[in-house]
C-alpha cells in the first residue's frame, strides 16, 4: 500500500487548521466514551489536532500518531500518562485499524489524488469505524471538494461548517462500513461547531447567525439608500429577536438508559397508541408536542441509536396544534434502538415552512444529541413500541428538549 503525505512542502505548512477546526475534526474521537483506538495522520509538533486528539483521550483508548522523531519527543514530554496511551509510527502502514482516523491535513489535492488517498485510508478504519477528513470551504472549482462532496453522498455520517477558521473549513466524517446501533449508547451528544456561543449555556444556531445577518444586511442597505429616514431601524431592530429564536441552550440529558427524552421544548398535544402502516404493523405509542413561536426549536433525539431512514412526506400547513395538522408536511427519522424501532416526526404548521434535519442515513445519535430544527412554530411527535415504553407525560405538561423524561422503557 502506498504511503500517505505527512510532511507537506513549506508553502502548505501554514496552520490552517486553527483550534475550533481541529476540535471539530476530533469531534468523533472525543464523544465516543469508549474503550476506542485512534489514528492521526498528518499532525506535527504544534499541531491544534495533535493537542485535541489527546485531550481527547480517556483512560482505557489509545492513539496511534504518525510523525516523525520530533513528534515522539513531544508525545514523551507530556508524561507518562500520555505516553502510556500515546504511540508514534513512522509510517501509516505501520499503524493498525482504528475505530477513528483523522486527517489534519486539509485536503486541497487533485480529484484522482483524493479518490486514492481516502481508498487508503479507509483501509486503516475498523468496521463502524469513522474517517474524520477537513476541505476548506470555497466556493472555487476544486477537485478535492468535489471528490469529497462525491464520497459523502455515498457514506457521510455527518458535516460541520468551522467559519471561525482562517481561512473556514468544512469537516466531513465518513463512514465506509455500517456501524451497530448499540455504539450509540457510548456516545455522549455532539456539538455543532458552526453555532455561536452566547454564554457558558447558551448558543445560537447558525440559521439564526444567517437571519440576523440578513436583517443587519437589510438596515445597512436601507440606511445608504435614504439616509434621512428611519426605516432602517425595522430590518436593525429585527436582527435580535430573530437570532433569539434560534437560540439553542445546552440541555443536561438525563443519564438513566431507560429514559426517553423530548425531541423539542413545548406543550403535550397528545399521548396515544396507533398503528401508522408506514412503519409495518406495530403499535406505537405516540407523543405530539407542539412549539409555539416563543420556544426553542431546536430538535433532539429521544434516544440513542442508527439513523436507518429518512423520508419527507408532502401534506399541507395547518395550525400545528389541530388535529389536521396530522396531515401537514413532515420528515421521518427512522432509528434503529435497542429497544426497537423509534420514529422521529418533525411537522411543519400555520407558520412553520421549513424542516431542518441533520443526521443523514447511518449516522450514530446519542439520547439528546442535536438533529435538526423547524423554523417559527411547529410540532414534533416521537413514536415508540408501545409494547416496551410507558409514558411519564399527559396531554398539557409542558416538556424541555433533550432534558424532560417523556416515557420509559419498560
Amino acid at each position: 500500500m502506498s504511503e500517505f503525505p505527512v510532511n507537506l512542502p513549506a508553502a502548505l505548512r501554514r496552520p490552517i487548521v486553527g483550534n475550533r477546526a481541529a476540535a471539530t475534526l476530533v469531534g468523533e474521537l472525543a464523544r465516543h466514551n469508549g474503550p476506542k483506538t485512534g489514528l492521526l495522520i498528518g499532525a506535527g509538533v504544534g499541531s491544534s489536532v495533535l493537542t485535541a486528539a489527546v485531550d481527547a483521550l480517556l483512560p482505557d483508548d489509545r492513539l496511534v500518531v504518525v510523525g516523525d522523531e520530533d513528534v515522539r519527543q513531544h508525545v514523551t514530554s507530556q508524561g507518562s500518562w500520555v505516553a502510556s496511551r500515546v504511540s508514534v509510527v513512522d509510517s501509516v502502514g505501520a499503524a493498525d485499524p482504528a475505530d477513528v482516523v483523522i486527517y489534519a491535513e486539509p485536503l486541497t489535492g487533485t480529484a484522482e489524488q483524493t479518490r486514492s488517498l481516502l481508498e487508503g485510508l479507509g483501509k486503516h478504519v475498523n468496521d463502524g469505524g469513522v474517517l474524520a477528513v477537513v476541505v476548506p470551504a470555497t466556493s472555487r472549482p476544486s477537485g478535492a471538494v468535489d471528490e469529497i462532496e462525491r464520497q459523502v453522498a455515498l457514506y457521510g455520517v455527518g458535516s460541520d461548517l468551522v467559519l471561525r477558521n482562517v481561512p473556514p473549513v468544512r469537516v466531513h466524517r465518513l463512514r465506509f462500513s455500517a456501524a451497530s446501533h448499540t455504539l450509540a449508547a457510548k456516545m455522549a451528544p455532539a456539538v455543532r461547531s458552526s453555532s455561536v456561543r452566547i454564554t457558558r449555556g447558551m448558543h445560537i444556531d447558525s440559521n439564526g447567525v444567517a437571519a440576523a445577518g440578513i436583517a443587519l444586511g437589510l438596515a445597512a442597505i436601507a440606511k445608504a439608500a435614504r439616509p434621512k429616514s428611519r426605516l432602517w431601524l425595522v430590518p436593525a431592530l429585527a436582527a435580535a429577536p430573530v437570532a433569539a429564536f434560534f437560540r439553542d441552550p445546552n440541555r443536561d440529558v438525563p443519564e438513566d438508559p431507560a429514559s426517553v427524552v423530548a425531541a423539542s421544548d413545548g406543550k403535550v398535544l397528545g399521548v396515544e397508541r396507533l398503528v401508522d402502516d408506514r412503519f409495518g404493523d406495530t403499535e406505537y405509542l405516540r407523543i405530539a408536542v407542539f412549539l409555539s413561536v416563543l420556544d426553542v426549536h431546536v430538535n433532539r433525539s429521544p434516544v440513542a441509536g442508527k439513523v436507518v431512514d429518512y423520508f419527507v412526506e408532502d401534506g399541507g400547513y395547518a395550525a400545528a396544534m389541530k388535529p389536521s395538522a396530522e396531515h401537514n408536511v413532515a420528515a421521518y427519522t427512522v432509528l434503529e434502538t435497542a429497544h426497537g424501532q423509534v420514529v422521529v416526526a418533525q411537522r411543519t404548521g400555520l407558520i412553520a415552512r421549513r424542516i431542518v434535519q441533520r443526521a443523514p442515513v447511518g449516522s450514530l445519535l446519542a439520547k439528546g444529541e442535536r438533529m435538526g430544527l423547524i423554523r417559527f412554530g411547529s410540532r414534533t411527535d416521537v413514536y415508540l413500541p408501545a409494547d416496551r415504553a410507558t409514558p411519564r407525560v399527559s396531554p398539557g405538561e409542558r416538556v424541555v428538549g433533550g432534558a424532560t423524561v417523556i416515557a420509559r422503557w419498560k
